[in-house]
């Protein structure tokens, strides 16, 4: 089984119900697993986590500057309405499918459904991430070429 197949099998399983595949041929063994539980509350979650990082975020800000803690509120107000596109899976982010090739998303940038928006680079497979979500690109949260953890937020996306 080569590397195209393996990335078709995963295309295949995220856009299918079935919950788990195990292949083995020769002595090489692939299970891929669906994480279905895990898409329903990143939808529910969202709006809370989303509320709670700017909190946190700005009291270390404000305790530097006083002039942030003029600013908490109106921050607070306007991230209760941003998404999270979240990582699905531990690797390295790539902003950019190769270093001579363009960004995929700068932030002001529109996104829909589908919309490949970051690499995602786990035990040398090469994973586009595509949005789930129509909007707007607020915040990119991470770094070009920096290890992301599952769950880590990645982009902040105005619907």
């Amino acid at each position: 089984m080569d590397f195209k197949q393996i990335q078709e099998l995963i295309r295949i399983i995220n856009r299918s119900n079935i919950g788990e595949l195990t292949i083995e041929e020769k002595g090489f063994k692939v299970t891929i697993k669906q994480k279905q539980d895990n898409i329903q509350q990143v939808v529910a979650a969202a709006p809370q986590m989303i509320a709670a990082a700017p909190a946190a975020a700005l009291p270390a800000a404000s305790a530097a500057a006083p002039v942030a803690e003029k600013a908490k509120p109106a921050a607070e107000t306007t991230a209760s309405n941003l998404i999270t596109i979240k990582s699905p899976m531990i690797g390295t982010f790539y902003r950019r499918p190769s270093p001579d090739k363009p960004i995929f998303v700068e932030v002001g940038d529109e996104i829909a459904p589908g919309k490949v928006v970051c690499i995602i680079e786990a035990m040398k497979l090469f994973n586009e991430i595509e949005s789930e979500v129509k909007g707007k690109i607020v915040k990119v949260l991470v770094e070009d070429s920096t290890p992301v953890e599952y769950d880590q937020p990645l982009f902040l996306v105005e619907p």
